[in-house]
């Protein structure tokens, strides 16, 4: 299927590893123009070294000056901006709310919701002159069900979607789609370090966690990060231009998060 997005121009925050590289890959290999920026220097090199087609910027998106610097490299090369995807998150602290350290709070929440607001606020200008625009944001399933011993990346994500709908029906008169994908359980090595420090948390084996996590699904399978980049892709190009306001769940029908 032609989508249709060659020369497309796209930023990709946390774009140097894991998800975010799999989205960058899959929106290069249809023919887009794709800006990646990430905190780690080492996955940036070895990125545009494995994908020399990728151009990069490293910086945090929960630092201002950072993401100015950054739109300021990818505007540079791109010369404009078609597609904003804000996949940086953190995984934030395991533990019940008591016990958080509140600057682990504060990290989670800069990291997975405020570093959205800080891209979004630049990329809206320049998206406003696309004839297709697009913005999508990382939420999780977190985002829907709630997450015991997690909850500031829960936080974090249930705000991901009010961002999401309120910036549809904001910028839907200037054509611009909004819409957050809602990620299960995603097979990586992010997720087992997950489900490793819950396993410590509730005193059981990692088998145990990984099937009590696998058993709340219908299809009782990990999500890849290749379904996720083929989602997001479709939404931003042609073929998804009715598509905008919604929390599209890519988790194998999670029934719920423990």
């Amino acid at each position: 299927m032609d989508l249709n997005i060659a020369g497309l121009r796209v930023l990709v925050t946390a774009g140097a590893a894991g998800i975010g590289l799999e989205i960058a890959r899959t929106f290069n290999r249809e023919g887009a123009r794709v800006h990646v920026c990430d905190v780690d220097r080492a996955a940036l090199q070895e990125a545009t070294a494995t994908d020399p087609d990728l151009t990069s910027t490293y910086g945090d998106v929960a630092k201002r000056a950072d993401v100015t610097r950054i739109f300021e490299e990818a505007l540079g090369v791109l010369g404009g901006l078609d597609v904003l995807v804000n996949n940086a998150g953190i995984a934030g602290p395991t533990a019940r709310v008591e016990e958080i350290n509140p600057e682990d709070w504060d990290r989670c929440l800069e990291v997975c919701i405020t570093g959205q607001f800080n891209c979004t606020r630049l990329a809206v200008p320049h998206l406003r002159q696309s004839q297709n625009a697009s913005i999508v944001n990382l939420s999780s399933a977190a985002g829907r069900f709630g997450f015991p011993l997690r909850s500031p990346y829960a936080a974090a994500k249930w705000a991901v979607i009010g961002f999401t709908k309120s910036l549809s029906r904001e910028l839907g008169e200037d054509g611009i789609r909004v819409n957050a994908i809602l990620p299960g359980v995603v097979a990586g090595d992010r997720q087992r370090r997950v489900l490793e420090a819950k396993a410590q948390q509730l005193g059981v084996s990692f088998d145990e966690m990984e099937r009590r996590a696998l058993a709340n699904t219908s299809l009782r399978e990990y999500v890849t990060a290749q379904q996720l980049a083929d989602q997001i892709v479709f939404l931003c190009s042609p073929l998804g231009r009715t598509i905008s306001g919604q929390a599209i769940a890519v988790d194998g029908d999670l029934q719920a998060l423990f």
